[in-house]
């Protein structure tokens, strides 16, 4: 009897070995294990492959500016047609209106490469995370992008109102001059606020996803997550129209509550 249990185990060593060995090399193949500077690396290689994604973009938009600039000046016909030179808005310099459709190039061209860079964050992530939470990269990117599009629609859909309220606000004592270069910052602003909270029902699942936040604490939280929203939508959305406030208020209140309803679902 005591032979074969040293022949058994005769036989298990160079099996048991061979596991170690693959295990070490399984270890030294993770990226996990990266050093602070490969990180940092890893990092500046990311930004810089967006940035790169964000360029080629912006390219792209630059070629179709004059139909993206016609699209972004749809709120102000209606209520601001006789502020207007020409039917135009205003610019105050020899290069704004270069820097203009610059600017608005570049906003549509993140908007157009967000998959890219939302790709390029999973894969910095993606490292410290485990097996079965690196399959969510094709959701997380996915969803990422259907919520900021659905956040900047309802943000350009709202825009009418904080635009009418700055025009109105003082025609009586001035005569509103126009200027491109502030309305489009105005709008750029305006609607990335709206396409960043809608990124909250991501944020929070990919964290109960990591186990730092769970649905049941989204529930218990709830009264002073509410409060804290309707006072964030007031702060961020500019001018004193009661309706920007409302409709961000209600929008951030919606994706709170789908946050715990997605939250429920991946765990399950």
């Amino acid at each position: 009897m005591a032979t074969n249990e040293l022949e058994k185990q005769d036989q298990l060593a160079p099996n048991s070995a061979a596991n170690t060995v693959e295990d070490d090399e399984e270890e030294e193949d993770d990226d996990s294990s990266m050093t602070l500077i490969e990180h940092l690396e890893e990092l500046r290689w990311r930004i810089f492959k967006s940035l790169i994604a964000i360029a080629v973009g912006s390219v792209v938009a630059f070629i179709f500016r004059v139909q993206i600039l016609t699209l972004l000046e749809l709120p102000l016909p209606k209520m601001a047609a006789d502020t207007l030179t020409h039917g135009k808005l205003v610019v105050s310099g020899l290069t704004e209106g270069f820097t203009v459709y610059l600017m608005i190039s570049i906003a549509f061209g993140f908007i157009l490469v967000l998959p890219v860079v939302l790709y390029q964050t999973w894969a910095f992530i993606s490292p410290g995370l485990l097996v079965k939470e690196k399959k969510y990269a094709v959701p997380f990117i996915f969803v990422g992008v259907i919520l900021f599009a659905a956040g900047v629609t309802v943000g350009f859909f709202v825009l009418q109102y904080p635009v009418q309220w700055f025009i109105t606000f003082a025609s009586d004592s001035f005569a509103p001059l126009i200027t491109a270069g502030n309305y489009f910052t105005f709008v750029a602003f305006f609607l990335l606020a709206f396409g960043i909270v809608f990124e909250v029902p991501l944020v929070l699942t990919f964290l109960a996803q990591v186990d730092l936040i769970s649905s049941q604490t989204l529930k218990k939280k709830r009264v002073a997550a509410y409060i804290g929203m309707w006072i964030a939508a007031t702060v961020i959305t500019p001018g004193a129209d009661p309706y920007s406030p409302i409709f961000l208020g209600v929008s951030m209140t919606f994706l709170y509550e789908l946050s715990i309803i997605l939250i429920k679902l991946m765990k399950k």
